[in-house]
């Protein structure tokens, strides 16, 4: 198995490498998305700063970073159903007047998880599916730390990126396996594992855990 290495730049520094097989896919998708020239200039640009010797390890480099660039600066889909989510704020990847807007569709497109649980507002244990909020600051391209969620009567709270990540807090949309309607605290509901983490039932946790969710600004 090819071991990654490094390279000696003309100034001294040194730069990671790749095997033949990752810059040929690299180059190959640089092409598909019509970049012949980004990819002209930046071989005489490596020619020029690393010589014959860095050019290859400097390639590699180069045509990782440019490819995950483009991946992550793509835009997202239009919505085709009704749009049940908006993210705005801090974000790089939208589709449409500087927001994001999912339907139904495109949230359950997104890593899901599910959460059995009691919660302070239901009877019994419910088991709870949906995507996971760190899915969804990754789908928009966020730079934030803290997720301001809005409810429907304008209700917001919260909530911090980090938080979010550590219990795989869930923006539920469906409870024991059918859609919840606004009457019975969704379409989305902010949802955290109570059951499996004691430190989670508190006044301040059930104050972030909004219901009836339409909206989300990264802060």
């Amino acid at each position: 198995m090819d071991q990654p290495g490094y390279s000696a730049t003309a100034h001294g520094m040194q730069v990671p490498f790749c095997s033949g097989r990752v810059i040929d896919g690299g180059m190959m998708f640089l092409l598909a998305l019509g970049w012949e020239r980004l990819i002209m200039g930046g071989l005489m640009t490596l020619r020029q700063c690393l010589g014959r010797r860095g050019m290859m390890g400097g390639l590699g480099f180069f045509l990782l970073m440019i490819g995950a660039s483009a991946v992550h600066a793509h835009p997202l889909p239009a919505p085709e159903g009704d749009v049940m989510l908006t993210v705005e704020g801090d974000i790089s990847r939208t589709n449409g007047d500087g927001v994001a807007r999912f339907d139904r569709a495109m949230l359950q497109e997104l890593p899901q998880s599910t959460i059995v649980t009691h919660t302070p507002w239901t009877e019994g244990v419910s088991r709870f599916e949906g995507p996971l909020l760190g899915a969804i600051y990754e789908a928009v391209g966020a730079h934030g730390d803290s997720l301001h969620v809005v409810a429907l009567n304008d209700f917001a709270a919260d909530v911090p990126l980090a938080e979010a990540e550590q219990y795989d807090v869930i923006l539920a949309m469906q409870r024991d396996g059918e859609p919840m309607p606004v009457r019975e605290y969704g379409p989305l509901f902010v949802l955290y594992p109570f059951d499996d983490h004691s430190e989670l039932q508190t006044e301040e946790v059930r104050f972030r855990s909004v219901w009836q969710v339409t909206h989300i600004v990264v802060e």
